[in-house]
């Protein structure tokens, strides 16, 4: 049993199952307290790229695994068709707990705030340490804020490659629920092909590294 990570504390772990648990131990922020339970990332170590979305949905905090629910398998069409193998990625979010309001019986999605995500980035940044991907993308706005310690526009950032501190490249795109909220049968098919050359960009850029 792993005794409760306080607000003050910063603990580190030597492999992602250690890690795992910690975060799931996790009350350096009050999300912990309506979720189920935290989301830690998934993956291998040493997997070549990192997927950063923003946090659990409903489907991922019931679950405890990240990106299962409706945004997750737009996720895995893109991917596959931009050719990136989702086992060869190492799969995580900004946030570990899944931030709502009830609606009724219904769970309704509220975006994580500044400081939750300054809370949480502790844990992204030692997955990110352990796995030491050659690529990182952060899936949306709050997920960029994580992946570079700031504010991110995405219409600014996005198909540009971003070097981050210590040398690792990172790409900044839409997060895939984006895509689940457009009506337009036409708007969405415009921008799920964006995502899909944006996930292109990373996956040249992986055949590059390997060459």
């Amino acid at each position: 049993m792993v005794r409760p990570v306080l607000p003050d504390e910063t603990p580190t772990a030597a492999s992602l199952a250690a890690l795992a648990k910690l975060e799931n131990a996790c009350q350096r922020c009050p999300l912990y307290r309506n979720a189920t339970q935290a989301v830690a990332g998934e993956g291998a170590r040493g997997a070549a790229v990192m997927l950063v979305g923003e946090q659990p949905g409903d489907k991922e905090d019931l679950a405890g695994r990240p990106f299962v629910g409706p945004a997750g398998r737009l996720l895995d069409e893109a991917l596959a068709e931009a050719g990136i193998a989702r086992d060869a990625a190492f799969v995580t979010n900004a946030v570990k707990h899944f931030k709502h309001e009830m609606r009724g019986k219904r769970r309704l999605h509220q975006k994580p705030n500044a400081g939750e995500i300054e809370r949480c980035r502790w844990w992204l940044e030692q997955e990110r340490a352990l796995v030491r991907p050659a690529v990182i993308v952060a899936l949306g706005l709050t997920a960029a804020r994580s992946v570079f310690g700031r504010p991110m526009p995405i219409g600014k950032s996005r198909g540009t490659k971003h070097m981050l501190e210590g040398g690792t490249p990172a790409f900044v795109t839409i997060h895939p629920s984006a895509l689940l909220r457009i009506r337009e049968r036409a708007d969405k098919e415009r921008e799920y092909r964006g995502f899909v050359g944006d996930l292109r960009q990373v996956a040249a850029l992986l055949r590059r590294q390997a060459a």
